[in-house]
């Protein structure tokens, strides 16, 4: 092992370990005591459940990341990088296929090796505090769905990536791979609400009249067009709640679980729906796809210069330079950094603008209560930890903390 293998288990022990730390002193902070916002909502016993949920789930967090850790530092020293590419240079296919089909295999890899923490977080910690209504049928038939998904975009947008790679300067490269990413990108979310969704979840129009004629009225209040008004059948998988509008342009859609229509009523449903309505009309979405294209773009420049190097292959014992190659090491060891910083500026960002979207839907529906109930409702209802770290929140959370919120929805006039 050289000094720069040394230096890149380095960097991912060190993120690792500030990953640890943050969850550590995110458990350290919980609190035995209700906060009054809360008191009409939380009894002791299901206040200390949610406390456990928390310590639970961190702590499984932890194993699991100790033992990706472990994987990949044993992938780079024992040199399994090579082992597998000399079996898929043995095939005497063509360069895009050959790195196509390396990167399923590690695609593969590492989903199989996902499959025992999955089947231990659902059926285990979910169900022991009543998330989970998924049988093991749901949960395969799921994994397989989502491994078709993956397999056909990967299929499709990686050969392209490699094309141009191979085929273009190392200058201008980078360039025709950012646009032609963003380009594929656009195109998954117009077709996702009507195509890929829908794989994995039935979507059936909204039956209750007084809620679609009051979520219409809104709308059309708003000036927002749809195509649809939808619930999903979320309850067969979680009793956790979301409401979201997904698509682009005649694609758009909004979207109810079941779960939020069952425990809300609708003042509570139209607050959060015209909190979503100030996300689309405050321009949230462009504005954030904008910055996610921008870090999108950053990281494809930096991949096409070290996939050109031979002292990046060094580094992880690889024999010989392969742009597919160097995509991977990049993004399971390099990307790191990278993503902790653009997630920082994401998740501030995001923050910023629940609380805008917070203010623009008791501007417009005027609904200050109800809203702030519904947030209540869906944190105690997803075991929402109340009081996060300071930390945790500016490294892990898109949405402010629940009381922070609250606070600020109350002083809106």
């Amino acid at each position: 092992m050289n000094i720069y293998t040394s230096f890149i288990i380095s960097i991912n022990v060190f993120f690792y370990l500030l990953k640890i730390l943050i969850n550590f002193l995110n458990i350290k902070k919980t609190s035995n005591n209700i906060p009054e916002e809360f008191k009409n909502y939380y009894n002791y016993e299901k206040y200390s459940k949610s406390q456990q949920y928390l310590k639970e789930t961190t702590k499984f967090s932890m194993i699991t990341s100790t033992i990706i850790l472990l994987v990949k530092i044993l992938f780079i020293t024992q040199g399994m990088f090579n082992y597998i590419n000399n079996i898929v240079i043995s095939f005497n296919i063509s360069p895009i296929f050959t790195g196509l089909t390396f990167v399923l295999i590690f695609f593969f890899i590492f989903e199989i090796l996902g499959i025992p923490f999955s089947i231990y977080s659902i059926f285990k910690i979910e169900e022991k505090f009543g998330f989970n209504k998924m049988g093991k049928k749901t949960f395969f038939l799921d994994l397989i769905k989502s491994w078709i998904v993956n397999i056909i975009i990967i299929s499709i947008i990686l050969p392209v990536i490699l094309f141009i790679f191979i085929n273009s300067s190392m200058y201008s490269a980078w360039l025709y791979v950012f646009v032609s990413v963003i380009i594929f990108e656009i195109f998954i979310i117009f077709i996702s609400p009507t195509v890929i969704m829908p794989i994995f979840n039935k979507y059936t129009p909204i039956e209750d009249c007084n809620l679609k004629n009051e979520i219409e009225i809104y709308m059309k209040k708003e000036n927002f067009k749809m195509s649809g008004l939808f619930k999903i059948d979320a309850s067969k998988r979680s009793t956790k709640s979301n409401a979201f509008f997904t698509g682009l342009g005649k694609f758009r859609r909004i979207v109810l679980y079941d779960t939020i229509i069952k425990n809300h009523n609708i003042h509570e449903i139209l607050s959060i729906l015209a909190h979503e309505m100030g996300h689309y009309k405050l321009k949230h979405i462009k504005k954030q796809m904008i910055i996610s294209f921008i870090i999108t773009g950053t990281i494809i420049f930096f991949i096409s210069l070290f996939v050109n190097k031979n002292l990046f292959y060094y580094a992880f014992l690889v024999n010989g330079k392969h742009i597919y190659i160097g995509i991977v090491l990049f993004i399971m060891y390099i990307y790191i950094p990278f993503y902790t910083i653009s997630s920082i500026i994401l998740n501030y960002y995001s923050r910023k603008c629940e609380h805008e979207a917070d203010i623009y839907s008791i501007k417009t529906y005027n609904h200050k209560d109800d809203m702030i109930n519904a947030l209540k409702k869906l944190s105690v209802d997803n075991l929402s930890n109340l009081y996060p770290h300071k930390l945790k929140v500016f490294f892990d959370y898109s949405h402010p903390p629940i009381l922070n919120r609250i606070k600020k929805i109350k002083y809106i006039k």
